[in-house]
């Protein structure tokens, strides 16, 4: 394999999209097409999140992109902690958030109008029905390409304890809240922030042990969504949540060894998972697709330039997916913490990944640090 001509890319969503854009892009000359196995306009969950900084790698690499997307985007400069009788609030901490739907409809629209071709409702189950010189597979935690080569790429995958369930809500929240409850049978928190004017996401999540007493496992969606509507009716203001596929789930923990398999590459959720509680699932999709393409501009030989994206990515990704594990394992254990102060617990939080040392809290949240360091001269 040598001169890269064709592209088939499995996987019509950010991930797959926006490798279409970019190889149309910097590479004009290459014929594309995505393939994506669900109707267009369908989509699952409700709005995707970013720290502000993890915009900055758009605006450096893909400018076009990253003004599109922008105007569309919902944004903030706090973060805020509910707890039982208490809230604090995070200056400084700034995100941004956009309807996953409306991300996917603004990259279809750029892609096609760079020429590339867009199947939906097309189920591939066979990839040797794919005649390419690279055969991308975007196509998720279920991806085909990477089971067809598991002996291959290597996948392990693992499930954390916890169990969520992601759900809708007509209620704009002023910022990414946390909000933490004590219910008769264990602790639950929920991840909520607006992603549109009118709608924000509501993550519900909590323990094996809180999940098992309610009875989630016998409940249907929308019998569920009742309940924890009724959990969380303070910070819902009496709205009901919405559901869109919103069965409750174990986050899965998945890592490849390898990311190439002769013509097949793979990126996104299909090689790696990094748990919502750091916003960074969507963001390392498309850090993945940039340094593949760059890869495949960079070198004239096909296998040379997958063999560079493997060994400058994986790295790279790796560092923010342990991150996010860390994340994840701190979420399991939360209710023991909620009997800290105030301050405490949300210092807690804040350092919850390890990657976030005292200076660099002081630098994103000035406030929040001054107050807790003062609280915690008076009282030592």
């Amino acid at each position: 394999m040598s001169v890269l001509k064709t592209v088939e890319i499995l996987g019509g969503g950010p991930a797959g999209l926006y490798t279409a854009i970019l190889l149309r892009r910097l590479m004009p000359s290459v014929k594309v097409r995505v393939t994506e196995q669900n109707p267009e306009g369908a989509t699952f969950g409700f709005g995707v999140v970013f720290s502000d900084q993890a915009l900055e790698f758009l605006r450096a690499d893909d400018p076009e992109t990253h003004d599109l997307v922008t105007p569309h985007m919902e944004r903030w400069r706090n973060m805020t902690l509910n707890l039982p009788g208490d809230t604090v609030t995070l200056a400084g901490v700034g995100f941004t958030a956009i309807g996953r739907l409306e991300l996917i409809e603004l990259l279809k629209d750029r892609a096609r109008g760079l020429g590339v071709e867009i199947r939906f409702n097309t189920l591939v189950e066979d990839l040797d029905t794919l005649e390419a010189d690279l055969v991308v597979g975007a196509d998720g935690l279920n991806s085909l390409v990477r089971r067809s080569f598991e002996d291959t790429f290597r996948p392990s995958m693992e499930f954390f304890d916890n169990h969520f369930a992601w759900f809708g809500v007509e209620v704009p929240f002023d910022t990414l809240t946390q909000t933490f409850i004590e219910t008769e049978h264990g602790p639950m928190n929920a991840h909520h922030y607006r992603f549109s004017p009118e709608r924000s996401t509501f993550i519900v999540e909590c323990e094996d042990v809180t999940f098992e007493k309610w009875g989630f496992a016998e409940m249907g969606e929308n019998e569920s969504a009742k309940l924890c509507s009724g959990l969380f009716s303070d910070v819902l203001k009496g709205a009901q949540l919405i559901t869109n596929k919103s069965m409750w789930r174990q986050f899965p923990r998945l890592w490849c060894e390898s990311w190439v398999a002769g013509r097949y590459v793979l990126l996104g959720d299909s090689v790696h998972t990094a748990h919502f509680s750091i916003g960074s699932g969507t963001r390392l999709a498309l850090e993945d697709a940039i340094a593949l393409v760059k890869s495949l501009e960079e070198f004239d030989d096909v296998d040379a330039a997958l063999a560079a994206y493997q060994e400058r990515r994986q790295p790279i990704a790796r560092k923010i997916v342990n991150a996010a594990n860390t994340s994840a394992y701190w979420y399991e254990t939360f209710g023991e913490k909620m009997h800290l102060d105030p301050l405490d617990f949300a210092h807690d939080y804040l350092m919850r990944s390890g990657r976030l040392s005292e200076d660099r809290l002081r630098q994103i949240a000035p406030g929040f640090a001054a107050r807790y360091e003062a609280e915690k001269a008076a009282t030592g």
